[in-house]
């Protein structure tokens, strides 16, 4: 006969063995990404408005048909990178963010780290800059830019919008791999430099293609070249600037998708699926296409080895030109 302890104990023993199973269960069930998702997810990103925001409302669109489950935009500025780190690795926090979110923590402090923080989960779009003169500017080449340049050193200017972005370290790229000093004029926005393009203010931009497009078209100002390692759909016609005198030379502004670290792998292949999948719809191109972008895709590991590539590349150019936060 047992006691009334001794049945207890077997009690509590079976319940600590059936709990333990069912805590082990949804270990295994996580770890291998089944049942995902059970519950909204959120893209946290930057301002409404911005190129990411515009990124990140149509991947949500795309996840909420696929995984069926509401996709949320969650519009953060600065502090997307930030919050997103600190969210618990389970595939529900993403971040969708520009060459700025692995290039800033070398311009600035930052409360994350793009490598040891996160996860890639899939490249999403890449935009070359349009290397675009002022018609008055006596060159139809990348070639006779240089030849100027060289002849006029730190007499001709460009203008740029945020110190360490894009159209900025294209050309800082461009004077260091060309050898030339040109002077760089900084605005408080990628839009007023482009105004003063036009007028004549300043000589030269490494700009948006999407900012210039309209104005290339109309003859305000001159195109010589792409800055990606290939020719670009968005500019029929138009040499890149290796193949136009310095080669080896590529300046893209890239988007891409992150998870936060740990985040177990099956889940990240999952909605690297799904991205991946509906980035290559045609209807889904256009509409990155008419925004002044290209979609990508890939696989995680292709986007890490990238961003791993970007900052070692463009981190040398942030040093050797003294680049810093403004």
């Amino acid at each position: 006969m047992y006691s009334i302890k001794n049945l207890a104990n077997v009690f509590f023993s079976c319940v600590t063995m059936v709990c333990a199973g069912s805590a082990a269960a949804q270990s295994t069930t996580a770890s291998s990404g089944q049942g995902f998702p059970v519950k909204p997810l959120r893209i946290v990103t930057n301002a409404p408005g911005a190129a990411s925001d515009f990124a990140s409302r149509l991947i949500a669109q795309g996840l909420t048909e696929s995984l069926g489950q509401q996709v949320i935009v969650d519009n953060r500025g600065n502090l997307a990178g930030a919050l997103a780190s600190k969210a618990p690795p389970d595939g529900y926090t993403l971040v969708l963010d520009g060459t700025s979110f692995w290039i800033g923590p070398l311009l600035r402090k930052t409360a994350y780290d793009p490598l040891r923080d996160f996860s890639a989960v899939a490249l999403v779009t890449s935009s070359p800059n349009i290397l675009v003169v002022h018609p008055s500017l006596p060159v139809r080449s990348v070639k006779d830019l240089i030849a100027l340049a060289t002849a006029r050193p730190g007499e001709l200017n460009y203008g740029t919008g945020t110190a360490g972005g894009s159209p900025h370290l294209a050309a800082a790229l461009f004077s260091d791999m060309a050898g030339v000093s040109i002077v760089r004029i900084p605005y408080k926005g990628a839009g007023l430099a482009v105004n003063d393009l036009i007028s004549g203010q300043v000589q030269l931009m490494f700009a948006i293609a999407a900012s210039v497009t309209g104005h290339v078209k109309s003859g305000r100002l001159r195109a010589l070249a792409v800055t990606g390692e290939q020719p670009s759909a968005l500019f029929p016609g138009l040499p890149t600037v290796a193949a136009s005198g310095l080669k080896g030379y590529e300046s893209v502004a890239l988007q891409g998708i992150f998870a936060p670290l740990k985040t177990p792998a099956a889940i990240i292949e999952r909605l690297n699926q799904d991205i991946v999948k509906y980035l290559a719809r045609a209807d889904v191109k256009e509409k990155f296409f008419n925004a002044g972008t290209e979609t990508v895709g890939g696989t995680p590991e292709q986007f890490a080895s990238k961003v791993k590539s970007e900052i070692t590349r463009l981190g040398k150019v942030i040093r050797d030109a003294g680049i810093r936060d403004e």
